[in-house]
């Protein structure tokens, strides 16, 4: 965190260069939340650069008592991300959210069939329960962080999230033994 607000410091002093280091930490968890949310692979790096932009325009304004940096820049991308979502149909992502290098086309299988179905199911999924879902599982934030992110209290975040697995566990109880 110390680093974090040393770099912010010298970009409000002039250093431009120095936002690059931010970028590079997040550039992919970024993209990875906004395709998470938005379903939409061929324009979620456009629209994580257009996060960074204004992250960037808008940097005077973060304020390090009320939140961490990640918990602000990924209070962009969700807002951004929500918008995207006003101004189009989402689509449908063609891959995992995490891949992972199966040994025999059996599993091959199964994980596609396994992730298909977990894509149909969270694109059921009522918004502010699959966005809380994401943020917790796909991305690793805390309860509190995406409590902040959401703009609402922690135990909303946790009825949506415990909701979320609820609806998830019966949709792919025939892949029991790999869901959470």
């Amino acid at each position: 965190m110390t680093h974090e607000t040393e770099i912010i410091r010298r970009v409000l002093e002039g250093d431009i260069e120095s936002f690059r280091l931010l970028l590079a930490r997040y550039e992919k968890p970024v993209v990875r939340m906004i395709r998470n949310i938005t379903y939409d692979k061929e324009s979620c790096e456009d629209l994580a650069q257009d996060v960074f932009l204004t992250a960037y325009e808008k940097l005077a304004s973060f304020d390090r008592a009320r939140s961490s940096f990640s918990t602000w820049l990924f209070t962009i991308a969700r807002n951004k991300s929500l918008n995207a979502l006003k101004k189009k149909k989402p689509l449908s992502i063609s891959e995992p959210p995490e891949k992972s290098n199966p040994h025999n086309p059996s599993d091959d299988m199964a994980e596609r069939e396994f992730y298909d179905r977990l894509d149909k199911t969270l694109q059921t999924l009522p918004s502010r329960q699959r966005r809380a879902f994401i943020l917790a599982e796909f991305e690793k934030l805390s309860y509190a962080e995406i409590a902040q992110i959401e703009g609402t209290r922690l135990g909303t975040i946790k009825s949506r999230i415990n909701r979320a697995k609820m609806k998830l566990r019966t949709a792919l109880k025939e892949f029991a033994g790999d869901i959470v």
